[in-house]
């Protein structure tokens, strides 16, 4: 029997769950660990694993003077320098992009809810419309390629056998729901309706999974090059 391949999912704290990524590993039958890095400082090597995920968080990647920004900065260095993919969702994208040699910083608006993003490569990026909640943006790190865009930033980028996406594919209408129930009034200050928001994340759920596990799929066979 053949030995299965490990990942592990970096989350940066309680509301923010692996939702339908982990989902769509234990589907394809990895051994997943989840690393809350907000809780525990101690973090296994790169090296440990055949992919690291890192999720979406509320906090900043620019924000040195959160403890796990350094620690999960080194982690996502060591993992590209020894060749071990990563997938970054959101601010998982943000940081890789900032540990990498970009740089992240405020968007010049929000993006929440529902978006249809430019994509450069259809096949591999979808171009949505995807679940977006952020007020970061991010600049390429170098080498990196250009994969999908707004007009308010990158949306998606390869380095290597790595991905970073500033969308949301892991989220399940319960995750939305949960983020819209903690920031409503954020989505009223950026002109979102909560109901209306929820109502479309809700009617376009089953789309929503299907277009998500294509991209984990594409992600994993494509760029990591994974047999899973």
């Amino acid at each position: 029997m053949s030995q299965k391949l490990k990942a592990l999912i970096v989350q940066h704290e309680e509301p923010t769950p692996p939702g339908l990524l982990l989902e769509w590993l234990l589907k394809h039958e990895f051994s997943v660990d989840i690393l809350r890095i907000d809780i525990e400082a101690r973090v296994p090597p790169a090296t440990s694993y055949d992919l690291i995920a890192s999720l979406g968080s509320d906090y900043s990647a620019y924000d040195e003077t959160v403890p796990f920004v350094h620690l999960e900065s080194a982690l996502i260095r060591e993992a590209v320098s020894a060749d071990v993919p990563c997938l970054g969702l959101c601010f998982g994208g943000q940081l890789m992009a900032h540990a990498l040699g970009g740089r992240s910083f405020r968007a010049q608006r929000p993006e929440i809810g529902w978006r249809a993003i430019r994509s450069r490569d259809p096949l591999l990026i979808d171009e949505g419309p995807w679940f977006e909640w952020h007020v970061d943006t991010f600049s390429l790190p170098p080498g990196s390629t250009l994969l999908a865009e707004t007009d308010v930033g990158p949306q998606a980028y390869v380095i290597g056998r790595s991905l970073g996406l500033q969308f949301h594919p892991e989220a399940t209408p319960e995750i939305v729901e949960t983020w819209v129930r903690g920031g409503r009034r954020q989505l009223e200050a950026s002109g979102v309706d909560s109901d209306q928001l929820l109502d479309e994340t809700n009617r376009s759920a089953a789309d929503v999974r299907h277009r998500s596990e294509l991209l984990f799929s594409r992600f994993v066979g494509s760029i990591a090059k994974l047999n899973a």
